[in-house]
Protein backbone atom coordinates (compact mmCIF):
# COMPACT_ATOMS: atom_id res chain seq x y z
CA UNK A 1 0.00 0.00 0.00
CA UNK A 2 1.31 3.19 -0.75
CA UNK A 3 1.49 5.75 1.83
CA UNK A 4 -0.42 8.66 0.29
CA UNK A 5 -3.43 6.10 0.32
CA UNK A 6 -3.69 7.42 4.10
CA UNK A 7 -7.13 8.60 5.43
CA UNK A 8 -8.29 12.39 5.09
CA UNK A 9 -7.32 13.19 8.31
CA UNK A 10 -3.36 12.16 6.60
CA UNK A 11 -2.53 15.82 5.52
CA UNK A 12 -0.29 16.45 2.11
CA UNK A 13 2.86 16.37 2.22
CA UNK A 14 2.68 12.10 2.74
CA UNK A 15 4.30 11.01 6.43
CA UNK A 16 7.65 11.12 6.43
CA UNK A 17 9.66 7.87 6.93
CA UNK A 18 12.03 6.80 8.74
CA UNK A 19 15.92 5.96 7.88
CA UNK A 20 16.43 2.65 6.76
CA UNK A 21 16.23 -0.22 8.99
CA UNK A 22 14.18 1.69 11.29
CA UNK A 23 10.33 2.96 12.04
CA UNK A 24 6.88 0.97 12.10
CA UNK A 25 7.28 -3.15 11.04
CA UNK A 26 3.90 -4.79 10.93
CA UNK A 27 3.99 -8.33 12.69
CA UNK A 28 3.00 -10.88 10.11
CA UNK A 29 -0.53 -13.21 10.34
CA UNK A 30 -3.07 -10.24 10.39
CA UNK A 31 -6.15 -10.45 9.24
CA UNK A 32 -7.19 -7.75 6.41
CA UNK A 33 -8.58 -4.19 7.74
CA UNK A 34 -12.40 -4.32 8.77
CA UNK A 35 -14.65 -1.38 10.37
CA UNK A 36 -14.58 -1.40 13.90
CA UNK A 37 -10.97 -3.08 14.15
CA UNK A 38 -10.48 -0.51 17.12
CA UNK A 39 -13.83 -0.04 18.29
CA UNK A 40 -12.30 -1.60 21.88
CA UNK A 41 -10.26 1.39 22.57
CA UNK A 42 -10.67 4.74 23.98
CA UNK A 43 -11.71 7.50 20.96
CA UNK A 44 -8.62 9.11 21.02
CA UNK A 45 -6.21 5.78 21.36
CA UNK A 46 -8.96 4.43 18.53
CA UNK A 47 -8.23 7.52 16.20
CA UNK A 48 -4.39 6.69 16.22
CA UNK A 49 -4.45 3.53 15.96
CA UNK A 50 -6.43 3.76 12.86
CA UNK A 51 -4.21 6.20 11.74
CA UNK A 52 -1.33 4.24 12.59
CA UNK A 53 -2.76 1.04 10.54
CA UNK A 54 -2.48 2.84 7.25
CA UNK A 55 1.17 4.05 7.48
CA UNK A 56 3.49 2.20 5.34
CA UNK A 57 6.21 0.04 6.35
CA UNK A 58 9.21 1.80 7.61
CA UNK A 59 6.98 5.42 8.10
CA UNK A 60 8.58 7.49 11.23
CA UNK A 61 6.53 6.19 14.78
CA UNK A 62 7.92 8.81 16.70
CA UNK A 63 5.17 11.23 18.82
CA UNK A 64 6.36 14.36 17.63
CA UNK A 65 6.37 13.28 13.70
CA UNK A 66 2.60 11.62 14.55
CA UNK A 67 1.61 15.23 16.28
CA UNK A 68 2.61 16.49 13.16
CA UNK A 69 0.96 13.84 10.69
CA UNK A 70 -2.68 14.51 12.13
CA UNK A 71 -4.85 17.71 13.15
CA UNK A 72 -6.55 16.11 16.37
CA UNK A 73 -3.78 15.49 19.14
CA UNK A 74 -0.63 17.24 20.03
CA UNK A 75 2.60 15.47 20.74
CA UNK A 76 1.87 14.70 24.71
CA UNK A 77 -1.63 13.03 23.22
CA UNK A 78 -0.52 11.51 21.21
CA UNK A 79 2.91 10.12 23.39
CA UNK A 80 -0.30 9.17 26.02
CA UNK A 81 -1.98 7.10 22.90
CA UNK A 82 0.76 5.05 22.10
CA UNK A 83 1.04 4.28 25.75
CA UNK A 84 -2.82 3.22 25.87
CA UNK A 85 -2.13 1.05 22.54
CA UNK A 86 0.74 -0.68 24.02
CA UNK A 87 -0.95 -1.88 27.07
CA UNK A 88 -3.58 -3.14 24.74
CA UNK A 89 -1.22 -5.25 22.91
CA UNK A 90 -0.96 -3.40 19.55
CA UNK A 91 2.50 -2.31 19.82
CA UNK A 92 6.30 -2.41 21.32
CA UNK A 93 8.77 -0.90 20.50
CA UNK A 94 11.83 -2.70 20.30
CA UNK A 95 15.78 -2.47 19.90
CA UNK A 96 17.22 -4.61 17.26
CA UNK A 97 21.07 -4.96 17.27
CA UNK A 98 22.80 -5.57 13.96
CA UNK A 99 26.13 -6.44 13.61
CA UNK A 100 28.50 -5.21 10.89
CA UNK A 101 28.84 -8.92 9.24
CA UNK A 102 24.91 -8.67 8.80
CA UNK A 103 24.67 -9.18 4.87
CA UNK A 104 21.24 -8.52 3.46
CA UNK A 105 19.90 -5.90 6.15
CA UNK A 106 18.12 -2.85 5.09
CA UNK A 107 20.63 -0.67 7.64
CA UNK A 108 24.10 0.71 7.00
CA UNK A 109 25.87 -1.18 9.25
CA UNK A 110 29.71 0.53 8.96
CA UNK A 111 32.16 -0.94 10.80
CA UNK A 112 30.71 -1.63 14.13
CA UNK A 113 28.05 -2.65 15.60
CA UNK A 114 24.88 -0.51 16.26
CA UNK A 115 21.48 -0.58 17.36
CA UNK A 116 18.26 -0.03 14.92
CA UNK A 117 15.08 1.38 17.08
CA UNK A 118 11.76 -0.26 15.45
CA UNK A 119 8.10 0.04 16.52
CA UNK A 120 6.33 -3.30 16.08
CA UNK A 121 2.47 -3.27 14.94
CA UNK A 122 -0.12 -5.26 15.28
CA UNK A 123 -3.73 -4.41 13.77
CA UNK A 124 -4.94 -7.80 16.34
CA UNK A 125 -4.45 -7.10 20.17
CA UNK A 126 -1.83 -9.58 21.10
CA UNK A 127 -1.29 -10.34 25.07
CA UNK A 128 2.45 -10.30 26.87
CA UNK A 129 2.87 -13.74 26.06
CA UNK A 130 2.17 -13.60 22.55
CA UNK A 131 4.74 -10.62 21.98
CA UNK A 132 7.76 -12.35 23.95
CA UNK A 133 7.26 -15.29 21.52
CA UNK A 134 7.35 -13.47 19.09
CA UNK A 135 10.35 -11.24 19.73
CA UNK A 136 11.99 -14.80 20.00
CA UNK A 137 10.79 -15.73 16.78
CA UNK A 138 8.74 -18.73 18.04
CA UNK A 139 5.30 -17.69 17.11
CA UNK A 140 3.92 -20.03 14.61
CA UNK A 141 3.42 -18.65 11.36
CA UNK A 142 5.17 -15.63 11.71
CA UNK A 143 8.59 -14.99 10.62
CA UNK A 144 11.36 -13.96 12.78
CA UNK A 145 11.23 -10.61 13.70
CA UNK A 146 15.14 -10.01 12.95
CA UNK A 147 14.57 -10.82 9.70
CA UNK A 148 15.18 -7.86 7.16
CA UNK A 149 12.58 -6.75 4.36
CA UNK A 150 14.20 -6.79 1.39
CA UNK A 151 12.70 -7.02 -2.10
CA UNK A 152 14.36 -8.71 -5.45
CA UNK A 153 13.67 -7.23 -8.35
CA UNK A 154 12.22 -10.01 -10.98
CA UNK A 155 13.76 -10.31 -14.56
CA UNK A 156 11.43 -12.32 -17.20
CA UNK A 157 13.13 -12.99 -20.49
CA UNK A 158 10.27 -13.89 -23.29
CA UNK A 159 11.51 -17.38 -25.29
CA UNK A 160 12.37 -15.32 -28.59
CA UNK A 161 15.28 -13.70 -26.60
CA UNK A 162 16.15 -16.49 -25.28
CA UNK A 163 16.12 -18.59 -28.11
CA UNK A 164 18.52 -15.41 -29.84
CA UNK A 165 20.34 -15.42 -27.02
CA UNK A 166 24.41 -16.63 -27.25
CA UNK A 167 25.74 -19.81 -26.07
CA UNK A 168 27.82 -17.36 -23.78
CA UNK A 169 24.85 -15.73 -22.55
CA UNK A 170 23.62 -18.81 -21.19
CA UNK A 171 25.90 -20.94 -20.10
CA UNK A 172 28.52 -19.86 -18.09
CA UNK A 173 31.89 -21.59 -17.30
CA UNK A 174 32.27 -22.12 -13.54
CA UNK A 175 35.33 -19.62 -12.33
CA UNK A 176 38.62 -21.31 -10.67
CA UNK A 177 38.55 -21.10 -6.97
CA UNK A 178 41.34 -19.80 -4.95
CA UNK A 179 42.96 -22.16 -3.99
CA UNK A 180 43.33 -23.61 -8.11
CA UNK A 181 44.71 -19.99 -8.62
CA UNK A 182 47.41 -19.54 -5.86
CA UNK A 183 48.66 -22.83 -6.95
CA UNK A 184 48.48 -22.28 -10.42
CA UNK A 185 50.80 -18.63 -9.90
CA UNK A 186 53.45 -20.51 -7.88
CA UNK A 187 55.32 -20.98 -11.02
CA UNK A 188 55.43 -17.10 -11.50
CA UNK A 189 56.95 -16.30 -8.22
CA UNK A 190 59.09 -19.54 -8.28
CA UNK A 191 59.54 -21.18 -12.07
CA UNK A 192 60.84 -24.32 -10.66
CA UNK A 193 57.24 -24.92 -8.64
CA UNK A 194 55.83 -24.37 -12.09
CA UNK A 195 52.32 -27.01 -12.08
CA UNK A 196 50.05 -28.22 -14.54
CA UNK A 197 46.35 -27.78 -14.79
CA UNK A 198 46.34 -31.74 -13.99
CA UNK A 199 48.77 -30.89 -11.05
CA UNK A 200 46.47 -27.97 -9.67
CA UNK A 201 43.41 -29.74 -9.89
CA UNK A 202 44.79 -32.69 -7.94
CA UNK A 203 46.41 -30.44 -5.30
CA UNK A 204 43.18 -28.16 -4.91
CA UNK A 205 41.82 -30.05 -1.91
CA UNK A 206 44.65 -29.79 0.36
CA UNK A 207 45.12 -25.90 -0.60
CA UNK A 208 41.54 -25.50 0.10
CA UNK A 209 42.07 -26.42 3.25
CA UNK A 210 45.01 -23.74 3.70
CA UNK A 211 42.48 -20.87 3.08
CA UNK A 212 39.64 -22.59 5.28
CA UNK A 213 41.97 -22.23 7.60
CA UNK A 214 42.82 -18.53 7.48
CA UNK A 215 45.69 -18.64 5.26
CA UNK A 216 45.43 -16.05 2.25
CA UNK A 217 47.68 -15.92 -0.85
CA UNK A 218 50.65 -14.12 -0.04
CA UNK A 219 51.27 -16.02 2.96
CA UNK A 220 50.21 -19.86 0.82
CA UNK A 221 52.99 -18.83 -1.83
CA UNK A 222 55.55 -17.39 0.50
CA UNK A 223 55.62 -20.56 2.77
CA UNK A 224 55.30 -23.06 -0.45
CA UNK A 225 58.26 -21.75 -2.03
CA UNK A 226 60.54 -20.77 0.80
CA UNK A 227 63.66 -23.43 1.50
CA UNK A 228 63.58 -24.76 -1.76
CA UNK A 229 66.20 -27.25 -2.79
CA UNK A 230 68.73 -26.38 -6.08
CA UNK A 231 66.76 -29.15 -8.00
CA UNK A 232 63.47 -29.64 -8.09
CA UNK A 233 62.72 -32.86 -10.57
CA UNK A 234 59.35 -32.97 -9.52
CA UNK A 235 57.15 -29.81 -8.42
CA UNK A 236 53.84 -31.72 -7.55
CA UNK A 237 55.68 -34.49 -5.38
CA UNK A 238 57.35 -31.37 -3.48
CA UNK A 239 54.54 -28.92 -3.72
CA UNK A 240 52.03 -31.81 -2.34
CA UNK A 241 54.38 -32.47 0.43
CA UNK A 242 54.70 -29.47 1.40
CA UNK A 243 51.28 -28.51 1.63
CA UNK A 244 50.65 -31.58 4.04
CA UNK A 245 53.82 -30.91 6.32
CA UNK A 246 53.05 -27.20 6.56
CA UNK A 247 49.08 -27.08 6.76
CA UNK A 248 48.54 -24.60 9.13
CA UNK A 249 47.21 -25.12 12.43
CA UNK A 250 42.87 -25.16 12.80
CA UNK A 251 42.18 -22.49 15.18
CA UNK A 252 38.52 -22.02 15.25
CA UNK A 253 38.80 -25.90 15.90
CA UNK A 254 41.37 -25.34 19.06
CA UNK A 255 39.61 -22.15 20.52
CA UNK A 256 36.13 -23.88 20.78
CA UNK A 257 38.37 -26.93 22.60
CA UNK A 258 40.06 -24.83 24.39
CA UNK A 259 36.96 -22.63 26.09
CA UNK A 260 33.16 -23.14 25.21
CA UNK A 261 31.68 -19.72 23.28
CA UNK A 262 29.28 -17.51 25.82
CA UNK A 263 25.97 -17.00 24.26
CA UNK A 264 25.62 -13.62 22.38
CA UNK A 265 23.74 -10.79 23.80
CA UNK A 266 20.39 -10.70 22.93
CA UNK A 267 19.74 -9.41 19.45
CA UNK A 268 16.33 -8.26 20.42
CA UNK A 269 15.69 -5.90 23.39
CA UNK A 270 11.79 -4.50 23.76
CA UNK A 271 11.80 -0.52 25.18
CA UNK A 272 8.94 1.15 27.57
CA UNK A 273 6.73 2.54 25.21
CA UNK A 274 6.84 5.95 27.34
CA UNK A 275 10.55 6.69 28.63
CA UNK A 276 12.30 4.33 26.06
CA UNK A 277 14.29 2.16 28.98
CA UNK A 278 15.10 -1.13 27.41
CA UNK A 279 13.96 -4.42 29.32
CA UNK A 280 13.13 -7.76 28.78
CA UNK A 281 9.42 -8.71 27.66
CA UNK A 282 8.51 -10.15 31.08
CA UNK A 283 9.67 -6.70 32.91
CA UNK A 284 7.52 -4.54 30.56
CA UNK A 285 3.96 -5.73 30.56
CA UNK A 286 1.78 -4.06 28.43
CA UNK A 287 4.96 -2.30 26.68
CA UNK A 288 6.11 -0.09 30.11
CA UNK A 289 8.52 -0.30 32.83
CA UNK A 290 7.52 -0.37 36.56
CA UNK A 291 7.80 3.45 37.34
CA UNK A 292 5.81 4.38 33.77
CA UNK A 293 2.86 2.16 35.31
CA UNK A 294 3.19 4.34 38.65
CA UNK A 295 4.73 1.27 40.54
CA UNK A 296 8.05 2.40 42.45
CA UNK A 297 10.76 0.51 43.66
CA UNK A 298 10.28 0.54 47.49
CA UNK A 299 7.43 0.58 49.66
CA UNK A 300 6.87 3.14 50.93
CA UNK A 301 5.84 3.03 55.16
CA UNK A 302 1.96 4.57 55.72
CA UNK A 303 1.81 7.04 58.28
CA UNK A 304 0.36 6.03 61.85
CA UNK A 305 -2.87 7.68 62.74
CA UNK A 306 -2.82 10.14 65.66
CA UNK A 307 -4.15 7.82 68.67
CA UNK A 308 -1.19 4.89 67.91
CA UNK A 309 1.51 8.49 68.32
CA UNK A 310 -0.01 9.24 71.20
CA UNK A 311 0.37 5.70 72.94
CA UNK A 312 3.76 5.82 71.62
CA UNK A 313 4.88 8.74 73.22
CA UNK A 314 3.01 8.03 76.27
CA UNK A 315 5.47 4.54 76.07
CA UNK A 316 8.31 6.71 75.25
CA UNK A 317 8.04 8.97 78.26
CA UNK A 318 7.19 5.95 80.63
CA UNK A 319 10.48 4.70 79.47
CA UNK A 320 12.04 7.59 80.44
CA UNK A 321 11.18 8.03 83.93
CA UNK A 322 12.02 4.55 84.62
CA UNK A 323 15.08 4.75 83.59
CA UNK A 324 16.29 7.82 85.31
CA UNK A 325 18.07 7.76 88.62
CA UNK A 326 16.72 8.36 91.91
CA UNK A 327 17.95 11.86 93.60
CA UNK A 328 18.48 12.17 97.27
Amino acid sequence: MACEDLSAALPAPAHPMAKPGYGKRSVPDQPPSRPGDFGHLPARAAYIAGFLDRLCENAAMDAKTIAKAQPLYGQQAVRSALNELGEAGHLRRVRHRVEPTDTGTDTDTGTGTRWVFRTYWSRTARDNEWWARFLDGDVPGAASPETPITTSPVTTSSPASMSQAAPSDVTQEPQPSAAYVALAQLGRAEPRLALSHADCAALEGLAAEWFARGADTARFTQVLVAGLPEAVYSPRALVQRRLRDKMPPDLAAAEGAAAPRQPPPPRLIMECTECRVPGRPEALPGGLCRACRGGTTAEVPRALPPTAVQVRAAQVRGAIRTALPLRV
